[in-house]
């Protein structure tokens, strides 16, 4: 079934593009931007989803307005003996929510932080059924205006080149927010990409691919080529903690050495078994985030984690393009 469904929706762009290049790529965008169910997509994930319902409860939840979305932050207090005043805003990836990144919170919790936890537009308790960088950084930019400033930004896939874009200013009419460190967990580093990966999928022409690209400017004010890493973070020194598993079938470790070669102020961690999802949740990565965000640790250059944990062979997939096949 979803072979053929494939394959109509390739004959269905082909049609389009004939007629319209242009057309076919606005579409395109639109299907790329659009948001699915926040339902869970699983009994994992609904299992998942009730183990952290308890702790949820116990956040507070406080609602923001960007265009088109109401966007949920939730809240998670240290004790106050125990505050040291610092906050971090952990950013979740596409097809996720806060619930997934209660460990990070909890772990910084535990030093003393403010964790903020944001849905994005369309995700988890936010409203809105479009999402791409610009609507992220719109709702980080709320979350740094609401419960701001930020010492940390967290940001697990898709929630990376978020957080990294909110940093750099790289949304032309979203102020820049700048922490004091970054950590970002199997991200993409080129959100390029992502786009050839959808075009491909799609069976887009070169001229529809442009066509597609060229709304990156439509909505950002910058092409799609500015959306890179090394060119959203040039001339930006502030530590940054990048933590990938080679074993990540979702999101190539190859982004993650691309961030790396940022500079000598970026410490790379490997968690290899950790995969792309599971990561958010492994105490080792919760651990070495609270250290990096406590500003212990200093900048080491790769990092590796104790594993693999028992239960799991610790293979590694072969060799891949270094293209994520889709974004979490």
């Amino acid at each position: 079934m979803a072979s053929l469904v494939k394959k109509v929706t390739r004959a269905a762009f082909r049609a389009i593009a004939a007629q319209s290049p242009e057309k076919a790529g606005e579409l395109a965008f639109w299907l790329f931007c659009r948001t699915r169910s926040v339902k869970p997509q699983g009994e994992k994930e609904r299992l998942a989803l009730e183990r952290a319902k308890d702790r949820m409860a116990q956040s507070e939840t406080v609602r923001l307005l960007i265009p088109g979305s109401v966007v949920a932050t939730h809240v998670f207090r240290p004790a106050p003996e125990n505050d040291s005043g610092e906050r971090a805003l952990l950013v979740h990836g596409y097809r996720s929510r806060s619930d997934h990144m209660v460990a990070l919170a909890d772990a910084l919790v535990a030093r003393g932080h403010t964790a903020v936890c944001l849905d994005l537009p369309g995700h988890g308790a936010s409203s809105g059924r479009v999402l791409h960088l610009g609507k992220a950084v719109e709702a980080i930019d709320a979350a740094w205006r609401q419960h701001g400033p930020f010492g940390t930004f967290v940001g697990h896939s898709f929630g990376g080149p978020s957080v990294m874009a909110a940093a750099a200013g790289a949304i032309l009419h979203v102020p820049r927010r700048m922490p004091k460190r970054i950590v970002t967990i199997a991200a993409p580093s080129d959100m390029a990409d992502v786009f050839h990966w959808l075009g491909r999928l799609l069976g887009l022409g070169a001229s529809a691919q442009s066509a597609f690209e060229r709304q990156v400017l439509r909505v950002a004010g910058r092409p799609l080529s500015e959306f890179r890493v090394d060119r959203m973070l040039h001339g930006v020194r502030l530590p940054i903690l990048v933590i990938h598993a080679e074993d990540d079938k979702e999101v190539a470790f190859s982004n993650a050495q691309a961030i790396a070669r940022l500079g000598p102020h970026v410490s790379l961690m490997r968690a290899n078994g950790a995969g792309h999802r599971r990561i958010v949740s492994d105490p080792g990565v919760t651990a070495a985030v609270a250290e990096f965000a406590s500003g212990e640790g200093g900048c080491r250059r790769v990092v590796d984690l104790p594993l693999p944990r028992s239960g799991e062979t610790g293979k590694l997939p072969a060799p891949d393009n270094g293209r994520p096949r889709r974004l979490a």
